[in-house]
């Protein structure tokens, strides 16, 4: 083997051992909203999530909405504090983008504001102890408890694996008897950098409670 590609297939290994070391790092040290295993069902996860606090905002696009959000948690707020993110990244509606976690974004039915985005704040944050935000148009909401159906799965979550998946466990509840509240929406907890066999996503879909 000649020594310039055997130099290359070392960088290429080092590369690729230093993408997959950042990945398991940063699935660990990422702080995800808790929740209670109830069941499973044919595959599919049941799970209780307790009331949880979010920034939200809505916008013409994911993006730019994110982009306010990011200014919040790094500073935008009347205590000028940081907040760490939290996972998993939540998505109603729209066009999915890559973005770090956590985020949950949704359409809208105005004309205007297509895409409304929440970020999870970490657990130690109430309604009343998170710092009130700066920005015109972004807000604190608190989201009560609920009970959510899970199908989980790797690598990346493109449309149509997504609403493939989607079908999936509307049908499984379907055929159990679940009755779900609204329509299925995407869990991502993984940055964008994370290796594609190390990403976890998960669709999922709010349901009626059950034991």
């Amino acid at each position: 083997m000649r020594p310039a590609t055997k130099a290359a297939l070392v960088g290429a290994g080092v590369i690729v051992a230093g993408w997959v070391g950042w990945g398991i790092y940063s699935t660990r040290t990422t702080e995800t909203v808790p929740y209670e295993r109830l069941r499973t069902v044919d595959g599919i996860e049941l799970r209780r999530y307790p009331r949880t606090v979010l920034v939200e905002t809505a916008a013409a696009n994911q993006r730019r909405a994110f982009r306010r959000l990011f200014a919040y948690i790094s500073g935008a707020n009347v205590s000028t504090e940081s907040i760490s993110m939290t996972a998993p990244v939540e998505t109603r509606g729209g066009t999915s983008v890559a973005m770090t976690a956590p985020v949950r974004s949704r359409a809208t039915d105005g004309d205007d504001d297509e895409v409304r985005m929440a970020l999870y704040l970490p657990a130690e944050y109430t309604i009343e102890t998170a710092p009130e935000p700066t920005e015109p148009g972004v807000e604190l909401a608190s989201e009560p408890p609920k009970t959510v159906a899970v199908d989980r799965f790797s690598w990346y979550a493109p449309e149509w694996r997504v609403e493939r998946r989607a079908r999936s466990l509307l049908s499984t509840l379907e055929r159990e008897g679940i009755e779900r509240l609204g329509d299925p929406f995407l869990l991502r907890y993984n940055d964008p950098w994370t290796p594609p066999i190390l990403r976890r996503n998960e669709v999922a879909v709010e349901v009626v409670h059950v034991d």
